[in-house]
């Protein structure tokens, strides 16, 4: 079985738009990945739903904006098989998605100060955290965690420095 499915024009084209995004041009990233959400539509691949949404939350200007797109990454991951997963790619499991998805929404929520919501997420993706390896995306993921909840029990709504 191969590592990776390079035959996905959609995974593709989202890679292309995230291009623009790390150049610098988050509107051009925005609006191409806004057109691959048009092009997939509400109930299309579950795996380019949650992808394209959790990637455009992260390029709007808006908290409520941001929070549509989590919601909308989240809504698609409970479609989202690791068959599908891994017909991308070998290594993906969707509960590996699962902390990285409700932390998004915890540190949105906690700007936006619904304090309530972004606890709810918070212990969610905490002990899903837990589970990840102790690799550079499972330190990565419970270091943010621990950086949302202390913001949360200072009452900051200011946004995480990204490291």
């Amino acid at each position: 079985m191969m590592d990776r499915n390079d035959d996905d024009d959609v995974m593709a084209d989202i890679g292309h738009a995230l291009e623009l995004g790390r150049a610098g041009d988050r509107g051009a990233a925005r609006d191409a990945l806004t057109a691959l959400w048009d092009r997939v539509g509400d109930a299309g691949d579950a795996l380019h739903r949650c992808t394209i949404a959790h990637h455009l939350a992260d390029l709007q200007d808006a908290v409520a904006d941001e929070l549509t797109w989590d919601r909308r990454a989240l809504a698609a991951a409970t479609d989202l098989s690791d068959e599908r997963a891994q017909e991308h790619h070998a290594s993906l499991r969707v509960r590996a998605f699962l902390p990285s998805l409700h932390l998004n929404l915890a540190d949105a929520y906690r700007r936006a100060g619904d304090v309530d919501r972004a606890r709810q997420h918070v212990a969610v993706a905490t002990p899903l955290a837990a589970e990840l390896p102790d690799d550079d995306y499972g330190v990565l993921m419970r270091d943010a965690l621990a950086r949302v909840a202390g913001r949360l029990d200072t009452g900051s709504r200011e946004p995480l420095a990204r490291s």
